[in-house]
């Protein structure tokens, strides 16, 4: 599997547990950690696409948008991912694949919300 799937399903896997959420337990926290993550993967999608532009920062839709930024967010980077040069699979500096970052931080904002 490659890193650019590996993201898909990470992306999709937690945008569908975010839709099968309470309201109250995505008014506990989840919520802000699904907009929270949606903006940063945004915003490195944006990084690959326009270099140097200010982002735009996805605005707050409400509790029950969340999970639908999250997977909208991780398959537009994903998208940015595979037309930047080297591919999803390209290091920055020093550390590991752009797409394994993003699946990280996917991972740790479904730990946080407990899902």
């Amino acid at each position: 599997m490659d890193d650019a799937t590996s993201l898909l399903r990470a992306v999709d896997r937690l945008a569908d547990r975010l839709r099968s959420l309470p309201q109250s337990r995505l008014r506990q926290g989840a919520a802000a950690e699904g907009l929270a993550l949606a903006r940063e993967l945004s915003v490195r999608a944006q990084r690959l696409e326009a270099p140097g532009t200010p982002p735009r920062i996805m605005p707050d839709a409400g509790v029950f948008t969340i999970a639908d930024q999250v997977a909208v967010a991780g398959h537009d980077l994903v998208h940015a991912l595979e037309r930047a040069p080297g591919g999803a699979a390209a290091v920055e500096s020093g550390g590991s694949g752009r797409a394994a970052e993003a699946v990280a931080l996917v991972e740790a904002a479904a730990g946080r919300c407990g899902l």
